[in-house]
């Protein structure tokens, strides 16, 4: 059997509002989903999938030397 998150699980795991969430799935941008029912879950692996693809930021800055004097 395969185990299935709640959206309140999603939502402490991704420190953001179960509204967010809701948001992101009428605008079809989070992570996947499936209705079992009328109740909305998420795949484990799925979750992580989603958040592996998500783009970073920041940039490591790199140390030059000068030139010798």
């Amino acid at each position: 059997m395969q185990s299935f998150l709640t959206e309140q699980e999603v939502s402490k795991r991704l420190n953001v509002g179960v509204a967010t969430l809701r948001r992101w799935r009428l605008e079809k941008r989070g992570p996947t989903f499936r209705k079992v029912g009328s109740l909305v879950r998420y795949r484990p692996e799925d979750l992580d999938a989603w958040v592996a693809a998500l783009p970073t930021g920041g940039a490591v800055a790199v140390m030059t030397t000068g030139a010798a004097s």
